[in-house]
């Protein structure tokens, strides 16, 4: 079995992916300490410690209204944190000019409407504008050709992003967003609107993703998918870090109807042995 480089050459992989206890001592491609986020008198974020590395899938859990999108957000450099600090790849975030942060990690959000007439093609092929005049031109048709296959959308290529459900608008989204290629990718609930079939596809890009050496930050509501393709976990409630560390650590039956406010059984997957979460009924 022979070593190769990753294909963001961050993390160093065998025929089979990244060793994962290699992966497990890599600095973190995003760190967060301390981080607090205020709006209008409202606590968001409250000192929140987080950090994602190469060759994993880091899955952020919590109720409605815990945080999640903020952090990811304030990782994401796009929402500036009242307290704290956040490094990517090293440095502060502050540091980074807008186009060569492009070119590191890429940001799929919550709400992704068109309201304008772009076609499935002239959408995915935005994510490639971070690239714009260097030599990873060359490697636009190759890459949006490849998103466009992942996602499923390649027989919609000439429709109208309007024109498309939310589902498929869900999986343009995201193909813009692996066009870009970017060596980290952030995540926010890009299942939400999806059938079980294409959650499943999103989870296993991914994973296929983190498992070439790239880093993955997810926000995830389903539980069993966190638990299922998550490596790393972290729970959030009221702004704040509950838990964090693998799914079995931090699913725990109690843990989880105490922050949820719903009873829950946990019991091993009888073929993968993977975190169950049972809600009692």
């Amino acid at each position: 079995m022979t070593a190769q480089a990753s294909a963001s050459g961050a993390l160093p992989v065998t025929d089979a992916g990244p060793d994962p206890a290699l992966a497990s001592t890599l600095a973190p491609a995003l760190a967060a300490q301390g981080v607090g986020v205020v709006i209008d008198g409202a606590t968001l974020l409250d000192g929140v410690d987080f950090d994602a590395r190469p060759g994993e899938v880091h899955a952020l859990i919590g109720p409605n209204g815990a945080g999640k999108s903020t952090l990811l957000g304030v990782l994401a450099g796009d929402r500036p944190a009242a307290s704290g600090s956040v490094q990517v790849e090293g440095r502060p975030i502050g540091s980074w000019r807008l186009r060569e942060l492009a070119r590191t990690r890429a940001v799929l959000l919550q709400q992704h409407d068109v309201f304008f007439p772009f076609t499935v093609g002239e959408v995915v092929a935005m994510g490639r504008a971070p690239w714009r005049g260097t030599s990873a031109e060359d490697d636009d048709e190759r890459l949006i050709a490849a998103a466009l296959v992942q996602t499923d959308v390649a027989h919609l290529l000439g429709r109208t992003v309007p024109s498309l459900s939310g589902g498929e608008r869900a999986r343009v989204a995201l193909a813009r967003v692996l066009a870009q290629a970017a060596p980290t990718l952030l995540l926010d609930e890009p299942t939400a609107a999806l059938d079980l079939r294409h959650q499943e596809d999103v989870l296993r890009i991914a994973r296929a993703r983190s498992r070439s050496g790239d880093t993955v930050v997810v926000v995830l509501h389903d539980l069993n998918l966190a638990a299922a393709y998550a490596d790393r976990i972290t729970l959030l409630a009221g702004g704040r870090v509950v838990a964090s560390g693998s799914p079995d650590a931090v699913l725990t039956g109690e843990r989880i109807s105490e922050v949820y406010g719903q009873p829950v059984e946990v019991i091993p997957h009888p073929r993968t042995g993977a975190p169950l979460i049972l809600p009692l009924r």
